[in-house]
């Protein structure tokens, strides 16, 4: 199954997420990939639209291959993929030293995307995690870990393609797992779309003001002072 682009991914994971609407969720996108899937599933199930602060942590020479991934929080969570871990010889000191600069990185976008946005609350809710897919599957299980840490009813995975290993992985990790195919030879997410075009912030920042100014959970404008 090739993908058009991102947004025609997001449509018809949304037809698969139809019975979630009348529930009280929010959607939650991986960055930055997932949020224009998140924005159309958002916009189908009239709900609001937040990110989750993941980012993965990349082999030595190949930062696509991730070997963990470390969410925001309190308290940070890093989560490792063992056996590529081991494969490649890495210790505990490397993957921390990765995680801080991610953790650079995570602090940038928070400043950047969330201006004018009203914080979210999942607790009790069912939280919707959409990305445009899932290779090792570890960037997803450290958002799921960092979710669950925030009081939701249920948490749903949502992605339009994964590799086989990794679906298995995950089915044990959340409440349910929607995802429209998972081929046997995978490859990399990209293989699967016709159009990858790299998300860029101001399209993040674009989508999230647009998906959420539809149900006001966008910060009033402060007036402008009287210059009388």
């Amino acid at each position: 199954m090739i993908f058009e682009n991102r947004h025609e991914a997001g449509r018809q994971l949304s037809e698969r997420l139809r019975h979630l609407r009348d529930k009280d969720t929010v959607v939650l996108a991986l960055l930055r990939g997932g949020v224009p899937l998140g924005y159309e599933v958002a916009m189908a199930l009239n709900a609001p639209l937040h990110v989750v602060f993941v980012r993965k942590i990349g082999a030595p020479g190949n930062h696509e291959l991730a070997i963990g991934a470390i969410v925001d929080g309190k308290s940070p969570k890093i989560v490792v993929n063992e056996g590529i871990a081991r494969r490649f010889g890495l210790s505990r000191k490397y993957i921390e030293a990765e995680a801080d600069k991610e953790l650079k990185e995570i602090e940038r976008r928070r400043k950047l995307y969330l201006k004018g946005l009203k914080r979210t609350s999942v607790k009790g809710k069912t939280a919707i995690i959409v990305d445009d897919g899932i290779a090792t599957g570890s960037t997803m299980q450290a958002a799921v870990k960092g979710v669950r840490r925030w009081g939701t009813a249920s948490i749903v995975i949502a992605v339009p393609v994964s590799s086989v290993d990794a679906l298995e992985q995950l089915q044990g990790e959340c409440d349910e797992v929607v995802c429209l195919s998972a081929p046997e030879m995978f490859g990399a997410v990209g293989y699967f779309y016709a159009d990858f075009t790299q998300v860029e912030d101001d399209e993040v920042v674009e989508l999230l003001q647009k998906a959420n100014r539809r149900i006001g959970t966008i910060s009033p404008a402060k007036p402008a002072p009287n210059r009388r």
